[in-house]
Order: structure tokens, then sequence, then C-alpha cells
């Protein structure tokens, strides 16, 4: 069985896509770009697919990875491009391996998040993140299914800041009404590693809230710029896969 790793995006509109709802999509573009499944044994087969650490709804995202097994080979650059023709615009498939390593989901060991906050002035929320920064513990709460769970967002987070630009790194995602124009906007860009429970932006917003009192009087816009190994040195997250691009240049130039 041949593996193909994946690299997506949710762009514009379709950021509001749920999960489910892309698993649906993704699963008719496979039939129609006539791509040739490996399925799981039993009494009701599945096409082998693996989603790995998929971004809220709602949320933008830059870097969704996924993982498909072939019964048949194929390049992965042409399967990259017959399943991105199948797919709607705002749902692209910008990247495509083939894997030579295992392991996918456990690279993926924090995201690089960006927060488009419209009616914040940039020096406020430079000292709202310095205040969360500055606590050991920024508890905050969320409903679950069980009940309201509270937690620690604060540990989460290795890297926090405000940075200059629009914050748009795609110009479709934040056009229209949701975007007030001519008025302040603060742009803050942060590292949060994958915990149990998971800490997400909304919490992130909730604990500057809960140690800055900052509450912007729109909803944030929120985007997925990268996910991937977390280098501890550095606080960087790196390209997941790497190691897979790697091991096919090492081939093709020993052979």
């Amino acid at each position: 069985m041949q593996r193909i790793r994946l690299r997506y995006t949710k762009r514009g509109r379709l950021r509001f896509t749920s999960h489910r709802d892309f698993q649906r999509a993704f699963e008719r573009a496979l039939r129609r770009a006539e791509v040739p499944m490996a399925y799981s044994a039993g009494f009701t087969p599945h096409p082998k697919v693996s989603y790995a650490n998929a971004a809220p709804t709602g949320v933008g995202s830059e870097a969704e990875y996924l993982e498909i097994g072939l019964a048949r080979f194929r390049d992965p650059e042409l399967l990259r491009a017959l399943l991105d023709e199948s797919l709607p615009a705002g749902l692209d498939v910008v990247e495509a391996v083939e894997a030579r390593t295992s392991g996918l989901a456990e690279r993926l060991e924090a995201s690089v998040w960006q927060l488009r906050l419209d009616g914040v002035e940039p020096e406020v929320a430079r000292r709202a993140v310095a205040a969360f920064l500055a606590a050991d513990a920024v508890e905050v709460q969320r409903s679950t299914k069980n009940g309201i769970r509270t937690f620690d967002c604060r540990a989460a987070v290795t890297r926090f800041e405000v940075v200059e630009g629009d914050g748009d790194p795609d110009d479709t995602t934040h056009q229209g009404a949701d975007r007030p124009q001519a008025q302040a906007c603060a742009i803050l860009r942060l590292v949060v590693r994958h915990l149990t429970p998971a800490v997400r932006p909304d919490d992130v917003l909730s604990g500057l809230h809960a140690t800055a009192d900052l509450a912007p009087p729109v909803p944030a816009a929120v985007t997925r710029l990268a996910q991937g190994p977390l280098d501890e040195d550095t606080g960087t997250v790196t390209d997941p896969l790497a190691p897979d691009r790697d091991a096919v240049t090492v081939s093709a130039g020993s052979a």
C-alpha cells in the first residue's frame, strides 16, 4: 500500500466548514478523481484516510494534514492536482508527499495561530499579551458535554506577540461585512503546544480577558498558519512533511 500525506487549507467562507463536512467533501473528491483507495478489512470496509488535528469550525487554516492509503501507485503531485480540482475553492490541496516515515499525527506537536482583533489598538494588545505571559497560570473555563471544565491555558503557549501588518494570509478570508473598516486593528501571533486538554485560540482570548480585561468588540478572525514539530530551542514550529520529502530526495540522489 502506498501512503500519501497531504496538506490542505480552509480559506474564505470555507473556514465555516465543519470537520465532518470536509470529510464528506474529501470522500467525494476521491471518487471524482478516481483515486485507487485502499480499504480496511471487515464487514464495513472504509477507505484508508487518517485525519490529524483538524482546526475548529469557523477557523481558517493554511496547514491541515491528512494521510491516505492507495491500492496502486500514483504520482503524489498528479494526485494533488486531481484532488485540488475536485474540491471547492477554499479547500485547497497545496502539497502532497509519499510517506516514507511513520507517525504523522505524532509530529503535530504545536500550532502557529494568528488572531486578528478588529477594534483593538496594538498598544492595548501588547499590554494584554505582556500580562498574559507574566502570569504563572491562567485558568479559563470551557463548557463540555460533562459540564464546565476549568484548566490552565498559559502552560501551552510557548510564544506570544503582537505583529505588524494586516494579518491576512488569505485576501478572501476576512473580507465582507464582518471586517470593520478604517479602525484600529491588532494582530496577535502565538505558538500553542498540543496538550491535553487541547488549548484553542478562543481559550487564549478568554485568558487575555481574565488577565488584562481585553474584550474585542467583534469576534476575532483566527487562522492557523502552521502546525508541526516544535523546536524547543527556538520555540518555532517546523514542517511535519520534511522527513518524508528528505527521504525522497535522498532516495533519488542515490539511484
